[in-house]
């Protein structure tokens, strides 16, 4: 496979935080009188920004979060930083990359995914090309402005620009940016039917481990 840029999403794809985040969403929502398990908070969450989760919940509640949601939520996440690892293979998959422009496009705020990044060893390869759908753009994923917002950072032709992504949420937005997709099925919070639904997405490949995007871009 030719590109001349690859851009990865955070979660997911370089940290495995999905079933941290998720269980800790599950845990205070079901607090909250609205019974979530991981599996439910892994399908509904995965991919979306903070604010749009919020929404989502919000309205399912049928009234405003409480104040201390956030706040409970970022208590279980960060109580255990050791929990988020690297995902399996991205480390070693990172340092056999081949140079070229390459960036993180995430819907996550810029300091967890560099303090992440930072503390797994894996910032060392983006020479600071980090990028936040909450804080470099206005609109995050479904919509493309932050692949678009990270292409034109490291000098990237969208149609030359190849993304790995692990949610149908950021799928959709790299294919609405005119890019290649490798949905990867790779972390611990993928669950049977997702490679199917990065397809159904747009996805235009689906692997289940960084050794086939090795494959792939050979």
């Amino acid at each position: 496979m030719k590109y001349e840029a690859i851009i990865f999403d955070c979660d997911g794809v370089l940290i495995d935080s999905e079933v941290v985040v998720n269980r800790a969403l599950a845990e205070a929502l079901t607090a909250l009188g609205l019974p979530t398990t991981l599996d439910q908070a892994i399908a509904d969450f995965t991919g979306r920004s903070t604010e749009e989760t919020d929404r989502m919940i919000a309205t399912r509640l049928g009234r405003p979060l409480p104040d201390a949601f956030r706040a409970m939520v970022r208590d279980a996440v960060t109580g255990n930083p050791d929990a988020i690892t690297a995902v399996a293979g991205a480390t070693d998959f990172m340092g056999a990359l081949r140079p070229g422009p390459r960036a993180v496009a995430s819907s996550s705020s810029l300091n967890w995914i560099a303090s992440h990044l930072e503390r797994l060893g894996l910032a060392r390869h983006f020479d600071g090309h980090l990028y936040s759908g909450r804080e470099h753009v206005t609109r995050t994923k479904p919509a493309p402005d932050i692949y678009l917002h990270a292409a034109s950072a490291i000098g990237a032709n969208p149609a030359q620009t190849l993304v790995i992504e692990d949610s149908p949420t950021g799928v959709q937005a790299a294919i609405a940016a005119g890019m290649t997709v490798v949905g990867l099925c790779a972390g611990g919070h993928c669950r049977p039917g997702l490679g199917d639904r990065l397809r159904d997405a747009g996805a235009h490949h689906v692997v289940a481990n960084y050794s086939e995007v090795s494959a792939l871009l050979r």
